[in-house]
């Protein structure tokens, strides 16, 4: 770690500029004794982070900051103060599109295997179109 020491505030900001959501509860306010972000990645994996108020500049300790990089942010300390001071967010894998963007209902899943007996790799890899067509046609030959 280069030892420069990151305060609640820079914590805060780098989650703003990746784009995190702060979570609030059942009522749409904010959470008590913490400021609780979310990043749902496209993998599908959901990243939590919190941030004790107010969001200041106290710093972290080095074993606490540690943490929060490795477990919660998960990114290493260049990729948090190029985000923090260059605007320039981690590279986290994104894909173009989005992850349910070729996701099938999962009633036309269950037919395709059910009905036509295919594999779960082989519906994984069939487009929307594909597989409404290939369900039209065996409704057709009934």
């Amino acid at each position: 770690m280069s030892g420069r020491p990151a305060s609640r505030r820079d914590h805060k900001r780098f989650c703003e500029i990746e784009g995190w959501a702060e979570v609030r509860n059942a009522r749409g306010k904010t959470t008590g004794h913490h400021i609780t972000y979310q990043l749902t990645l496209a993998t599908g994996e959901i990243l939590r982070t919190r941030i004790s108020r107010p969001a200041n500049a106290d710093a972290y300790g080095r074993g606490l900051w540690s943490h929060v990089l490795d477990q919660q942010l998960q990114v290493s300390e260049d990729e948090f103060w190029a985000c923090v001071d260059d605007r320039t967010p981690p590279h986290r894998g994104r894909s173009v599109t989005s992850p349910t963007e070729h996701v099938l209902p999962a009633g036309l899943a269950y037919q395709l295997v059910h009905n036509l007996g295919l594999s779960a790799a082989e519906v994984a890899a069939l487009t929307l179109d594909d597989a409404v067509r290939l369900m039209q046609e065996h409704w057709s030959q009934e």
